[in-house]
């Protein structure tokens, strides 16, 4: 087996890119564990990413979100998708960046905002990430993250333009370097 496909694989990218729906699929090709980091808080807390923030604040909700991530190390090989703003923590980013091949998945905006209008999870579940409407609160949220995705991926898959199969397919030989 090739080394990207030894270390965890690490999903990354804005909201709704496919990262746990393509997680899920990927991991299920690879007979591997696949690790939802928002799931993970959201579980301990017992609470939606959305009652976390709405109660305590961003800044608790990462500090939790860097606990999950912490405790992550003891896993080999899995399949992870991070929350959209998990690599923003430098400490996440490092040490997601060490232990796994980082995986940014890319939609277009016009596809993000279709996808979130259409998730029950963007309104009951997601908090908003500002008091601008979605439309710019996606254009000004990728124009922040973008740059950060960009410098820690491994790999870009645009899962816009592929179903996810496909992107799976992609995944799949760039990790295992076979043709």
């Amino acid at each position: 087996m090739a080394e990207g496909f030894e270390r965890k694989i690490v999903l990354i990218g804005y909201r709704c890119t496919g990262k746990t729906s393509l997680g899920k699929r990927l991991a299920l090709r690879l007979g591997l564990p696949f690790i939802d980091t928002d799931a993970l808080v959201e579980e301990k807390a017992g609470k939606t990413i959305r009652e976390i923030i709405a109660e305590s604040g961003w800044a608790f909700f990462r500090e939790r979100e860097r606990e999950a991530i912490r405790g992550l190390s003891a896993l080999r090989r899995s399949v992870i998708a991070t929350g959209g703003g998990a690599v923003l923590d430098e400490e996440n980013a490092a040490l997601l960046k060490k232990e796994g091949v980082l995986i940014w998945l890319v939609a277009d905006e016009e596809t993000i905002l279709r996808r979130m209008r259409r998730d029950a999870a963007t309104g009951g579940q997601r908090p908003p990430l500002s008091s601008d409407d979605l439309r710019k609160e996606i254009t000004d949220t990728l124009a922040l993250r973008t740059p950060i995705y960009k410098r820690l991926a491994d790999l870009t898959v645009a899962t816009d333009v592929a179903g996810i199969d496909e992107c799976v397919a992609n995944i799949l030989q760039a990790v295992t370097n076979k043709g």
